[in-house]
């Protein structure tokens, strides 16, 4: 539908800044509308019939909208090309999940892309979807998900997206801007659990979590770096162009193929915990308003 209402729209609107800007807002509205619109009114005749029927439907639709065992997978096929099939075929394996230019990315270059990918959408793809849902359901967490697919798709600031993507960035900033510091919180949580170095995720956090032009994207990223006692981000290639960004964590010791394994296991602590913390709250609200 994105890629759909982009060729229309851009046929429709004048190809000015303001032009642009009219158009990337018109498709975030139509793509937002439909994909919570869609969802609602499926299950609102579905809980009408019975509430079983009801509850069946949005148990499917809540396991579609989490990426949490899609996000180890994909990652760790980047570790396994790493240990077995060599520096192309990580490369290759690595820009499926990544949006940088991976051609000329070294082992630890290839690492540190696959676990920062991990960090940031322990967020995006776990913890907001599921903070959503416990908020409002299916309905709310396909709307969230829908934020996030256009930012992916039209969110950059380049020369093709500066203006078109500007309302789809700045409404998955504002969506992501409370869970992303809650999955920052709920990770350092996990890492203490976990054995790993806790305090160091929480000072790097407090030092780091601002060392991204996006208010969110280094809230997870600066707590693995933490955790895990390595340094990520930096610079890099997107679209064939350098963009300089600073490191976020300290190289206390040289990253390795073996964090991305690191990175799971600090992805599902991070979500186990996040699922029992929201079901407790969204219990306690009920409570709260229903006696």
């Amino acid at each position: 539908m994105i890629t759909i209402l982009e060729k229309i729209i851009r046929n429709c609107f004048p190809k000015t800044k303001t032009g642009e800007r009219a158009g990337g807002t018109l498709l975030v509205l139509l793509v937002f509308s439909v994909s919570t619109a869609v969802p609602w009114a499926l299950l609102f005749f579905a809980y009408r019939y019975t509430w079983q029927a009801g509850l069946a439907l949005e148990t499917f639709m809540c396991y579609q909208i989490l990426a949490t065992k899609s996000l180890r997978t994909e990652s760790d096929k980047v570790y396994r090309a790493l240990k077995s099939e060599g520096l192309l075929e990580a490369r290759r394996a690595v820009s499926m999940i990544v949006g940088r230019d991976t051609a000329n990315l070294s082992e630890e270059g290839v690492t540190k892309a696959a676990v920062e990918t991990v960090a940031e959408n322990t967020s995006d793809g776990v913890i907001a979807p599921l903070f959503y849902m416990a908020a409002g359901g299916a309905a709310a967490g396909f709307a969230y998900k829908a934020i996030n697919t256009m930012d992916s798709m039209i969110g950059y600031k380049n020369e093709k997206y500066e203006y078109f993507g500007t309302a789809a960035a700045r409404l998955d900033d504002a969506a992501n801007y409370i869970p992303a510091r809650l999955s920052a919180w709920i990770m350092i949580l996990a890492s203490y659990l976990l054995g790993m170095d806790g305090k160091n995720a929480v000072r790097i956090y407090l030092r780091d979590k601002r060392k991204h032009k996006s208010p969110n994207a280094a809230q997870t990223e600066s707590v693995m770096a933490g955790a895990l006692d390595v340094e990520l981000a930096g610079d890099a290639w997107y679209f064939g162009k350098l963009y300089e960004k600073p490191a976020i964590g300290d190289p206390l010791r040289a990253i390795v193929p073996e964090d991305i394994r690191r990175s799971h296991r600090l992805l599902y602590m991070t979500a186990v915990l996040a699922l029992f913390l929201f079901m407790a709250a969204a219990l306690l609200i009920d409570i709260v308003f229903t006696g």
